[in-house]
Protein backbone atom coordinates (compact mmCIF):
# COMPACT_ATOMS: atom_id res chain seq x y z
CA UNK A 1 0.00 0.00 0.00
CA UNK A 2 1.41 3.06 -0.88
CA UNK A 3 1.98 5.71 2.07
CA UNK A 4 -1.04 7.80 3.36
CA UNK A 5 -1.11 11.64 3.10
CA UNK A 6 -1.53 13.66 5.61
CA UNK A 7 -3.37 17.60 5.88
CA UNK A 8 -4.07 19.54 8.89
CA UNK A 9 -7.12 20.46 8.51
CA UNK A 10 -7.63 24.17 10.29
CA UNK A 11 -9.11 27.38 10.44
CA UNK A 12 -8.17 31.26 10.80
CA UNK A 13 -10.06 31.69 13.91
CA UNK A 14 -10.94 30.30 17.28
CA UNK A 15 -13.16 27.78 17.68
CA UNK A 16 -13.27 25.75 13.89
CA UNK A 17 -14.70 22.06 14.42
CA UNK A 18 -14.36 20.92 17.95
CA UNK A 19 -16.10 23.80 19.88
CA UNK A 20 -14.80 25.18 23.64
CA UNK A 21 -11.74 23.51 23.62
CA UNK A 22 -9.91 27.31 23.14
CA UNK A 23 -10.78 27.64 26.99
CA UNK A 24 -8.26 24.74 27.37
CA UNK A 25 -4.88 26.80 28.95
CA UNK A 26 -2.88 25.22 25.99
CA UNK A 27 -4.75 26.05 23.63
CA UNK A 28 -3.48 28.57 20.94
CA UNK A 29 -6.34 29.08 18.80
CA UNK A 30 -7.14 31.51 21.12
CA UNK A 31 -4.96 34.23 19.58
CA UNK A 32 -5.22 32.89 15.97
CA UNK A 33 -5.20 36.35 14.86
CA UNK A 34 -1.37 36.00 15.82
CA UNK A 35 0.53 34.96 12.86
CA UNK A 36 3.36 33.51 15.08
CA UNK A 37 0.37 30.96 16.17
CA UNK A 38 0.27 29.78 12.40
CA UNK A 39 3.97 29.89 11.47
CA UNK A 40 5.24 27.86 14.30
CA UNK A 41 2.35 25.47 13.51
CA UNK A 42 3.44 25.35 9.48
CA UNK A 43 6.89 24.82 10.43
CA UNK A 44 5.61 21.90 12.75
CA UNK A 45 3.85 20.28 10.50
CA UNK A 46 6.96 20.70 7.62
CA UNK A 47 9.61 18.95 10.17
CA UNK A 48 6.41 15.76 10.43
CA UNK A 49 6.23 16.07 6.62
CA UNK A 50 2.33 16.77 6.72
CA UNK A 51 1.49 17.04 2.78
CA UNK A 52 -0.30 20.61 3.37
CA UNK A 53 -2.12 22.80 6.08
CA UNK A 54 -5.58 23.25 4.64
CA UNK A 55 -7.85 26.42 5.73
CA UNK A 56 -11.61 25.95 5.75
CA UNK A 57 -13.57 29.61 5.44
CA UNK A 58 -17.03 30.82 5.80
CA UNK A 59 -17.96 34.24 5.35
CA UNK A 60 -21.23 34.63 7.23
CA UNK A 61 -22.70 33.50 10.26
CA UNK A 62 -24.43 29.89 10.79
CA UNK A 63 -27.90 29.62 11.53
CA UNK A 64 -30.98 31.19 9.75
CA UNK A 65 -30.56 34.47 8.05
CA UNK A 66 -32.72 36.58 10.30
CA UNK A 67 -31.94 34.35 13.61
CA UNK A 68 -30.03 34.73 16.32
CA UNK A 69 -26.37 34.83 16.21
CA UNK A 70 -25.19 35.26 19.90
CA UNK A 71 -23.75 31.72 20.44
CA UNK A 72 -22.22 32.34 17.45
CA UNK A 73 -20.61 35.34 19.08
CA UNK A 74 -20.36 33.91 22.77
CA UNK A 75 -18.47 31.35 21.55
CA UNK A 76 -15.97 32.53 18.62
CA UNK A 77 -17.49 29.90 16.43
CA UNK A 78 -15.78 31.17 13.66
CA UNK A 79 -16.38 34.61 14.26
CA UNK A 80 -14.18 36.51 14.28
CA UNK A 81 -12.16 35.13 11.72
CA UNK A 82 -9.67 36.36 9.22
CA UNK A 83 -8.48 35.87 5.39
CA UNK A 84 -6.55 32.89 5.00
CA UNK A 85 -5.40 33.40 1.62
CA UNK A 86 -3.70 36.46 3.24
CA UNK A 87 -2.31 34.91 5.79
CA UNK A 88 -0.66 31.82 3.27
CA UNK A 89 1.57 34.33 2.04
CA UNK A 90 3.28 34.63 5.36
CA UNK A 91 3.40 30.59 5.47
CA UNK A 92 4.83 30.54 2.43
CA UNK A 93 7.70 32.52 2.96
CA UNK A 94 8.13 30.41 6.40
CA UNK A 95 8.16 27.27 4.89
CA UNK A 96 9.72 25.01 1.93
CA UNK A 97 7.44 21.82 0.99
CA UNK A 98 4.26 22.28 2.97
CA UNK A 99 1.28 22.65 1.06
CA UNK A 100 -0.87 25.50 1.43
CA UNK A 101 -4.55 24.74 0.74
CA UNK A 102 -7.49 27.52 1.32
CA UNK A 103 -11.48 27.52 0.59
CA UNK A 104 -12.69 29.85 -1.57
CA UNK A 105 -16.76 30.09 -2.04
CA UNK A 106 -17.58 30.95 -5.53
CA UNK A 107 -19.81 33.67 -4.18
CA UNK A 108 -17.70 35.97 -2.66
CA UNK A 109 -15.24 36.75 -5.40
CA UNK A 110 -15.03 37.55 -9.14
CA UNK A 111 -13.18 34.46 -10.60
CA UNK A 112 -10.83 37.26 -12.43
CA UNK A 113 -9.68 38.58 -9.21
CA UNK A 114 -9.54 35.01 -7.77
CA UNK A 115 -7.66 34.04 -10.57
CA UNK A 116 -4.92 36.34 -10.10
CA UNK A 117 -4.95 35.87 -6.48
CA UNK A 118 -4.17 32.64 -6.68
CA UNK A 119 -1.71 32.14 -9.07
CA UNK A 120 0.05 34.99 -7.31
CA UNK A 121 -0.04 32.55 -4.21
CA UNK A 122 1.23 30.03 -6.65
CA UNK A 123 4.50 32.36 -7.57
CA UNK A 124 4.99 33.53 -3.51
CA UNK A 125 4.90 29.61 -2.87
CA UNK A 126 6.85 28.01 -5.88
CA UNK A 127 3.84 25.92 -6.40
CA UNK A 128 2.31 24.75 -3.15
CA UNK A 129 -0.79 26.49 -3.57
CA UNK A 130 -4.96 24.21 -3.57
CA UNK A 131 -7.96 25.39 -3.57
CA UNK A 132 -11.02 24.11 -1.75
CA UNK A 133 -13.81 24.44 -4.44
CA UNK A 134 -16.84 25.18 -2.25
CA UNK A 135 -20.35 26.49 -3.26
CA UNK A 136 -21.42 27.94 0.29
CA UNK A 137 -24.33 26.66 2.71
CA UNK A 138 -24.80 29.87 4.50
CA UNK A 139 -27.95 32.19 4.12
CA UNK A 140 -26.04 34.74 5.84
CA UNK A 141 -22.98 35.02 3.94
CA UNK A 142 -25.07 34.46 0.51
CA UNK A 143 -26.68 38.29 1.62
CA UNK A 144 -23.40 39.43 2.57
CA UNK A 145 -22.62 39.58 -1.39
CA UNK A 146 -25.81 41.51 -2.83
CA UNK A 147 -28.07 38.02 -3.14
CA UNK A 148 -31.15 38.23 -1.38
CA UNK A 149 -31.11 34.64 -0.72
CA UNK A 150 -28.84 31.81 -0.48
CA UNK A 151 -29.43 29.97 -3.91
CA UNK A 152 -30.99 26.44 -4.40
CA UNK A 153 -28.22 23.63 -3.80
CA UNK A 154 -28.12 22.73 -7.47
CA UNK A 155 -27.72 26.13 -8.53
CA UNK A 156 -24.64 26.67 -6.49
CA UNK A 157 -23.21 24.10 -8.69
CA UNK A 158 -24.43 25.53 -11.63
CA UNK A 159 -22.61 29.01 -10.94
CA UNK A 160 -19.65 26.82 -9.83
CA UNK A 161 -19.13 24.99 -13.05
CA UNK A 162 -18.92 28.74 -14.85
CA UNK A 163 -16.72 30.15 -12.14
CA UNK A 164 -14.23 27.52 -12.32
CA UNK A 165 -14.37 27.28 -16.69
CA UNK A 166 -13.44 31.21 -16.12
CA UNK A 167 -10.35 30.45 -13.84
CA UNK A 168 -9.14 27.66 -15.82
CA UNK A 169 -9.64 29.62 -19.43
CA UNK A 170 -7.17 32.09 -17.84
CA UNK A 171 -4.90 29.86 -15.80
CA UNK A 172 -4.53 27.28 -18.47
CA UNK A 173 -5.32 29.11 -21.76
CA UNK A 174 -4.16 32.85 -21.39
CA UNK A 175 -0.46 32.54 -21.42
CA UNK A 176 0.96 30.02 -23.90
CA UNK A 177 4.28 28.03 -22.42
CA UNK A 178 7.20 30.50 -23.35
CA UNK A 179 5.59 33.45 -23.45
CA UNK A 180 7.69 35.10 -20.60
CA UNK A 181 10.78 36.29 -21.84
CA UNK A 182 12.21 38.73 -19.78
CA UNK A 183 14.78 38.91 -22.87
CA UNK A 184 16.91 42.15 -22.39
CA UNK A 185 18.80 42.76 -25.52
CA UNK A 186 16.17 42.27 -27.65
CA UNK A 187 13.50 44.75 -25.02
CA UNK A 188 11.06 42.09 -25.31
CA UNK A 189 9.50 41.15 -21.45
CA UNK A 190 7.15 39.13 -22.94
CA UNK A 191 6.05 37.85 -26.59
CA UNK A 192 2.54 39.46 -27.38
CA UNK A 193 2.08 36.39 -30.03
CA UNK A 194 1.63 34.26 -26.73
CA UNK A 195 -0.56 36.22 -24.38
CA UNK A 196 -4.43 35.72 -25.30
CA UNK A 197 -7.55 37.22 -24.06
CA UNK A 198 -10.24 34.52 -23.01
CA UNK A 199 -13.63 36.62 -24.13
CA UNK A 200 -15.34 34.25 -21.71
CA UNK A 201 -19.44 35.51 -22.36
CA UNK A 202 -21.46 33.14 -20.05
CA UNK A 203 -24.90 33.40 -17.54
CA UNK A 204 -23.15 35.46 -14.92
CA UNK A 205 -19.51 36.31 -16.22
CA UNK A 206 -18.11 38.61 -19.18
CA UNK A 207 -14.16 38.13 -18.64
CA UNK A 208 -12.13 39.28 -21.77
CA UNK A 209 -8.59 38.65 -20.00
CA UNK A 210 -5.90 38.15 -20.59
CA UNK A 211 -5.01 37.09 -17.37
CA UNK A 212 -2.62 39.37 -15.77
CA UNK A 213 0.26 37.31 -13.90
CA UNK A 214 2.30 34.73 -16.06
CA UNK A 215 1.76 31.26 -15.15
CA UNK A 216 2.63 30.16 -12.11
CA UNK A 217 4.43 27.26 -11.34
CA UNK A 218 1.08 24.59 -11.21
CA UNK A 219 -1.06 27.26 -13.31
CA UNK A 220 -4.24 25.28 -11.93
CA UNK A 221 -3.88 25.03 -8.31
CA UNK A 222 -4.49 21.64 -6.75
CA UNK A 223 -8.30 21.13 -6.38
CA UNK A 224 -10.04 20.10 -3.29
CA UNK A 225 -13.60 19.30 -3.63
CA UNK A 226 -16.15 17.72 -0.28
CA UNK A 227 -19.13 17.46 -2.25
CA UNK A 228 -21.46 14.60 -0.92
CA UNK A 229 -24.42 15.10 -2.46
CA UNK A 230 -25.85 13.53 -5.98
CA UNK A 231 -24.92 16.90 -7.41
CA UNK A 232 -21.84 18.01 -5.13
CA UNK A 233 -20.35 14.16 -6.15
CA UNK A 234 -20.78 14.94 -10.08
CA UNK A 235 -18.67 18.04 -9.61
CA UNK A 236 -16.14 16.31 -7.68
CA UNK A 237 -15.87 13.64 -10.05
CA UNK A 238 -15.31 15.71 -12.90
CA UNK A 239 -13.09 18.54 -11.58
CA UNK A 240 -11.56 17.45 -7.70
CA UNK A 241 -7.89 16.27 -7.61
CA UNK A 242 -8.47 15.49 -4.22
CA UNK A 243 -12.28 15.07 -2.53
CA UNK A 244 -12.51 15.82 1.59
CA UNK A 245 -15.49 13.26 2.71
CA UNK A 246 -16.62 12.61 6.64
CA UNK A 247 -17.80 9.61 5.99
CA UNK A 248 -19.02 7.68 9.76
CA UNK A 249 -17.28 4.29 8.88
CA UNK A 250 -15.15 2.83 7.07
CA UNK A 251 -17.56 0.95 5.22
CA UNK A 252 -19.80 4.13 3.62
CA UNK A 253 -16.57 5.72 2.73
CA UNK A 254 -15.80 2.45 0.11
CA UNK A 255 -19.21 3.00 -1.16
CA UNK A 256 -18.61 6.26 -1.52
CA UNK A 257 -14.99 6.75 -2.82
CA UNK A 258 -16.29 3.60 -5.60
CA UNK A 259 -19.21 5.44 -6.64
CA UNK A 260 -17.17 8.63 -7.00
CA UNK A 261 -14.20 6.89 -8.56
CA UNK A 262 -17.23 5.71 -11.26
CA UNK A 263 -17.92 8.91 -11.97
CA UNK A 264 -14.54 10.02 -12.67
CA UNK A 265 -14.36 7.90 -15.35
CA UNK A 266 -17.68 8.42 -16.89
CA UNK A 267 -16.16 12.22 -16.85
CA UNK A 268 -13.17 10.99 -19.22
CA UNK A 269 -11.12 10.87 -15.76
CA UNK A 270 -9.07 7.99 -14.36
CA UNK A 271 -10.19 6.09 -11.24
CA UNK A 272 -6.69 7.53 -9.69
CA UNK A 273 -6.87 10.95 -10.79
CA UNK A 274 -8.93 11.83 -7.36
CA UNK A 275 -7.67 10.98 -3.88
CA UNK A 276 -9.73 10.87 -1.11
CA UNK A 277 -9.41 12.36 2.35
CA UNK A 278 -11.05 11.14 5.28
CA UNK A 279 -11.77 14.04 8.12
CA UNK A 280 -11.19 12.87 11.51
CA UNK A 281 -9.50 13.90 15.10
CA UNK A 282 -7.24 11.52 17.32
CA UNK A 283 -6.82 11.23 20.86
CA UNK A 284 -3.38 9.89 21.59
CA UNK A 285 -2.34 8.22 24.84
CA UNK A 286 1.29 6.30 25.60
CA UNK A 287 -1.25 3.48 27.17
CA UNK A 288 -5.17 3.12 26.04
CA UNK A 289 -5.64 4.15 30.11
CA UNK A 290 -3.85 7.10 29.33
CA UNK A 291 -5.82 8.22 26.33
CA UNK A 292 -9.24 7.53 27.44
CA UNK A 293 -8.19 9.74 30.62
CA UNK A 294 -7.28 12.37 27.83
CA UNK A 295 -10.62 12.01 25.83
CA UNK A 296 -12.78 12.83 28.95
CA UNK A 297 -10.69 15.52 29.95
CA UNK A 298 -11.30 16.97 26.22
CA UNK A 299 -15.27 16.06 26.40
CA UNK A 300 -15.24 18.18 30.00
CA UNK A 301 -14.49 21.41 27.66
CA UNK A 302 -16.74 20.38 24.87
CA UNK A 303 -19.89 23.09 24.10
CA UNK A 304 -22.80 21.32 22.95
CA UNK A 305 -24.51 24.82 22.22
CA UNK A 306 -21.58 25.41 19.79
CA UNK A 307 -21.76 22.37 18.00
CA UNK A 308 -25.56 22.72 17.35
CA UNK A 309 -25.06 25.97 16.21
CA UNK A 310 -22.30 24.99 13.99
CA UNK A 311 -24.41 22.90 11.88
CA UNK A 312 -27.20 24.79 10.36
CA UNK A 313 -29.63 22.28 11.37
CA UNK A 314 -30.71 23.59 14.53
CA UNK A 315 -32.91 26.22 13.27
CA UNK A 316 -35.79 26.56 10.73
CA UNK A 317 -35.86 28.76 7.69
CA UNK A 318 -37.86 31.61 9.95
CA UNK A 319 -35.18 31.40 12.54
CA UNK A 320 -36.94 29.24 15.28
CA UNK A 321 -35.63 26.48 16.64
CA UNK A 322 -36.10 22.71 16.17
CA UNK A 323 -37.30 20.65 18.83
CA UNK A 324 -34.32 18.23 20.18
CA UNK A 325 -36.64 15.40 19.16
CA UNK A 326 -36.59 16.00 15.92
CA UNK A 327 -36.19 13.39 13.43
CA UNK A 328 -32.94 14.66 11.16
CA UNK A 329 -35.35 13.04 8.31
CA UNK A 330 -37.46 15.79 9.26
CA UNK A 331 -35.14 18.11 8.85
CA UNK A 332 -35.37 20.59 5.81
CA UNK A 333 -31.86 22.21 4.94
CA UNK A 334 -30.43 24.29 2.14
CA UNK A 335 -27.07 23.53 3.16
CA UNK A 336 -24.89 20.39 3.71
CA UNK A 337 -26.95 17.73 2.16
CA UNK A 338 -24.56 15.04 2.16
CA UNK A 339 -23.26 15.75 5.27
CA UNK A 340 -26.97 15.23 7.33
CA UNK A 341 -26.93 12.43 5.20
CA UNK A 342 -24.07 11.30 6.51
CA UNK A 343 -24.90 12.20 10.09
CA UNK A 344 -28.00 10.11 9.74
CA UNK A 345 -26.10 7.11 8.79
CA UNK A 346 -24.16 7.44 11.77
CA UNK A 347 -26.82 6.34 14.14
CA UNK A 348 -27.92 2.74 13.50
CA UNK A 349 -29.67 2.02 17.04
CA UNK A 350 -32.28 4.50 17.17
CA UNK A 351 -33.46 6.38 14.59
CA UNK A 352 -31.35 9.88 15.13
CA UNK A 353 -32.69 13.36 15.89
CA UNK A 354 -31.52 16.99 16.31
CA UNK A 355 -30.16 16.51 19.50
CA UNK A 356 -27.95 13.76 18.34
CA UNK A 357 -26.30 16.53 16.07
CA UNK A 358 -23.94 17.57 18.86
CA UNK A 359 -22.38 14.01 19.82
CA UNK A 360 -22.31 12.54 16.17
CA UNK A 361 -20.03 15.74 15.29
CA UNK A 362 -17.17 15.47 18.46
CA UNK A 363 -17.21 11.22 18.19
CA UNK A 364 -15.36 11.83 14.60
CA UNK A 365 -12.34 10.05 16.54
CA UNK A 366 -9.92 7.54 17.16
CA UNK A 367 -8.55 7.32 20.72
CA UNK A 368 -6.18 4.62 21.70
CA UNK A 369 -2.36 4.06 21.86
CA UNK A 370 0.11 4.57 18.44
CA UNK A 371 -0.04 1.38 17.57
CA UNK A 372 -3.73 1.33 17.60
CA UNK A 373 -4.52 4.44 15.68
CA UNK A 374 -1.90 3.30 13.42
CA UNK A 375 -4.21 0.09 12.69
CA UNK A 376 -7.56 2.01 12.51
CA UNK A 377 -5.81 3.63 9.89
CA UNK A 378 -5.03 0.95 7.71
CA UNK A 379 -8.83 -0.11 8.34
CA UNK A 380 -9.51 3.14 6.52
CA UNK A 381 -7.09 2.42 3.98
CA UNK A 382 -8.20 -0.84 3.02
CA UNK A 383 -11.54 0.88 2.61
CA UNK A 384 -9.88 3.18 -0.17
CA UNK A 385 -9.27 6.30 1.51
CA UNK A 386 -5.94 8.21 0.22
CA UNK A 387 -5.12 10.47 3.70
CA UNK A 388 -6.72 12.05 6.00
CA UNK A 389 -7.51 15.66 6.97
CA UNK A 390 -7.00 15.94 10.53
CA UNK A 391 -9.31 17.74 12.94
CA UNK A 392 -7.94 19.77 15.88
CA UNK A 393 -8.96 19.62 19.57
CA UNK A 394 -6.40 22.13 20.16
CA UNK A 395 -3.22 23.88 18.51
CA UNK A 396 -0.72 22.77 18.24
CA UNK A 397 -1.12 20.16 20.72
CA UNK A 398 -2.97 17.74 18.48
CA UNK A 399 -0.73 18.18 15.74
CA UNK A 400 1.99 17.81 17.58
CA UNK A 401 1.43 14.65 19.55
CA UNK A 402 0.16 13.07 16.11
CA UNK A 403 4.08 13.83 14.81
CA UNK A 404 5.90 12.69 17.60
CA UNK A 405 3.93 9.65 18.54
CA UNK A 406 1.68 8.59 16.00
CA UNK A 407 3.78 9.20 12.75
CA UNK A 408 7.45 7.07 13.82
CA UNK A 409 3.96 4.01 14.16
CA UNK A 410 3.11 4.84 10.52
CA UNK A 411 6.73 4.98 9.05
CA UNK A 412 7.76 1.81 10.44
CA UNK A 413 4.64 0.11 9.03
CA UNK A 414 5.26 2.02 5.38
CA UNK A 415 2.35 4.15 5.76
CA UNK A 416 3.61 7.43 6.16
CA UNK A 417 6.70 9.40 3.76
CA UNK A 418 9.95 9.61 5.50
CA UNK A 419 11.33 12.44 2.82
CA UNK A 420 9.17 15.02 1.11
CA UNK A 421 9.72 14.29 -3.06
CA UNK A 422 11.24 17.17 -5.22
CA UNK A 423 8.91 20.21 -6.39
CA UNK A 424 5.31 21.67 -6.17
CA UNK A 425 2.69 20.25 -4.61
CA UNK A 426 0.59 18.24 -7.40
CA UNK A 427 4.33 17.24 -8.85
CA UNK A 428 4.40 15.42 -5.22
CA UNK A 429 0.64 14.54 -5.12
CA UNK A 430 0.39 13.18 -8.67
CA UNK A 431 3.79 13.10 -10.56
CA UNK A 432 3.48 16.56 -12.57
CA UNK A 433 3.22 20.49 -12.33
CA UNK A 434 0.04 20.61 -14.31
CA UNK A 435 -3.19 19.33 -14.07
CA UNK A 436 -3.22 16.03 -16.72
CA UNK A 437 -5.00 15.85 -19.78
CA UNK A 438 -8.15 14.14 -18.80
CA UNK A 439 -8.60 17.01 -16.41
CA UNK A 440 -11.78 19.65 -17.65
CA UNK A 441 -9.13 22.33 -17.55
CA UNK A 442 -6.90 20.88 -19.98
CA UNK A 443 -9.15 21.52 -22.76
CA UNK A 444 -8.09 25.50 -22.65
CA UNK A 445 -3.87 25.05 -23.48
CA UNK A 446 -3.78 26.62 -26.84
CA UNK A 447 -7.60 27.15 -27.11
CA UNK A 448 -7.54 31.22 -27.67
CA UNK A 449 -4.25 31.48 -29.88
CA UNK A 450 -6.61 32.34 -32.90
CA UNK A 451 -8.29 35.51 -31.03
CA UNK A 452 -5.06 37.26 -29.89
Amino acid sequence: MPPLRFNAFVMNTNSHIHHGQWRHPDARQVDFENVDVWVDLARKLEEGLFDAIFFADIVGLYGAGDGPYDVNVREGLQIPNHDPAVLLSALAVNTEHLGLAFTSNVLQQHPFHFARQISTLDHISKGRVAWNIVTGTLENGARNFDLEHLPEHDERYRWAQEYVDVTYKLWEGSWDEGALLKDRERGIYSDPSKVHKIYHRGERYRVDGPHLPSPSPQRTPLLFQAGASDTGREFAATHAEGVFIIAPTPEIAADNIRETRRLAVAAGRRAEDVKFYQGIAFVVGSTEEEAKRKEQELEEYLSIDGYLAHMNYAAKEDGTSYPPDTPLADVETNASKGLLTWLRQSITDHEPVVADVAALLSGRRIVGTPEQIADQLEVWQRAGVDGFNIFNWRIPDSYTEFIDHVMPVLRERGLAQTEYAPGTLRQKLFGSDYVNERHPAAQYRGAFGEKS
